[in-house]
C-alpha cells in the first residue's frame, strides 16, 4: 500500500529538475501520483475501507493544488508534467 524507498528514489531521479532535487513540485506530484495509484489498487479489494479513502481524497487534493501552482508559475512545465505522468486535464 505504501511506496518503497527504491521506487521513491527512482521517481525523484526521473522527475528532478536539478541535481539533489527532492522537493520540487514535479517530484512531489510524481510521488503523490504513485501513492494515489497504489491506493486505487487497494480499493479494488477493500471497497469498504473508508478511513483510507479519506486519505486518498487528501492526496488527490494536495496533488491538485501542486498542479495548480505549477500551472500558474509555468504553463509549459505544467503541460509537460501532466503529459509525462499521463494525467488528464
Amino acid at each position: 500500500m505504501s511506496i518503497t524507498a527504491e521506487r521513491k528514489s527512482e521517481l525523484i531521479q526521473e522527475y528532478a529538475t536539478k541535481p539533489n532535487d527532492t522537493g520540487s513540485p514535479e517530484v512531489q506530484v510524481a510521488i503523490l501520483s504513485e501513492r494515489i495509484a497504489n491506493l486505487t489498487e487497494h480499493f479494488k479489494d477493500h471497497s469498504k475501507d473508508n478511513h483510507s479513502r479519506r486519505g486518498l481524497l487528501k492526496l488527490v487534493s494536495t496533488r491538485r493544488r501542486l498542479l495548480d501552482y505549477v500551472k500558474t508559475v509555468d504553463d509549459a512545465r505544467y503541460k509537460a508534467l501532466i503529459e509525462k505522468l499521463g494525467l488528464r486535464r
